[in-house]
């Protein structure tokens, strides 16, 4: 009996994402968040920074997160969070997609995520079918193609020639990126192309050969 066989994939974050963009200091392009923020207050204007530390050389950068805002407009909880340099504000504004695109810098996830599985590896010499659902705790798109070459523990090269191949079947392109749920299958064999309706039968006949329909 060819009984499918089915895993689980779940996307989850492992770590924050780096935050790219030129440090003036050294050639290095990569910055991890402090941890810190710092409040600067003017009267009853505050400016709060987000610190980051360049991966390269250490130095520290800033990244505004509000700019002459007046107390009265900020949350007293809020506030306090800046103040004491709250984990969990550090990690929300850290991850923040909006503060990204208004500091103009860009966020990079590689190796901030890691791929769990309720079974190991699974062996692609089985020729049953494998149904592979693939579930996102992140929230940030990833390459498809390097989904696979983790749950699979394939290269780049064997990912590519299984999906030209038919081998892996999937809802959308290999290369693209999707931070949605989603739903692949992997067989064991090739899929055979469709049969004929009608397939011609070869019957020898002396030295000549001739084709006829079997209906």
């Amino acid at each position: 009996m060819n009984i499918e066989r089915k895993v689980l994939w779940v996307v989850r974050q492992s770590a924050l994402p780096m935050v790219v963009r030129p440090c003036p200091d050294c050639p290095g392009t990569r910055h991890r968040p402090s941890g810190r923020f710092r409040v600067n207050a003017n009267g009853k204007l505050l400016d709060v920074w987000l610190l980051l530390h360049c991966a390269g050389c250490g130095r520290t950068s800033k990244v505004p997160v509000h700019e002459r805002a007046h107390v009265s407009s900020l949350d007293p909880a809020r506030l306090v969070a800046y103040e004491s340099n709250d984990l969990a504000a550090v990690r929300e504004l850290a991850m923040s997609a909006s503060l990204a695109a208004k500091n103009e810098y860009r966020l990079d996830w590689a190796g901030a995520w890691e791929l769990k599985s309720d079974t190991p590896q699974p062996d692609l010499d089985d020729p049953r079918p494998l149904t592979v659902q693939v579930r996102f705790e992140l929230p940030a798109p990833v390459r498809v193609e390097r989904l696979l070459m983790v749950g699979l523990g394939l290269s780049r090269t064997a990912i590519r020639r299984l999906v030209a191949d038919a081998r892996i079947q999937l809802p959308l392109a290999p290369r693209a990126r999707t931070r949605r749920d989603f739903e692949l299958t992997v067989t064991g064999t090739v899929p055979p192309a469709p049969l004929p309706l009608h397939r011609p039968k070869v019957v020898i006949v002396g030295v000549h050969r001739f084709a006829s329909l079997t209906r």
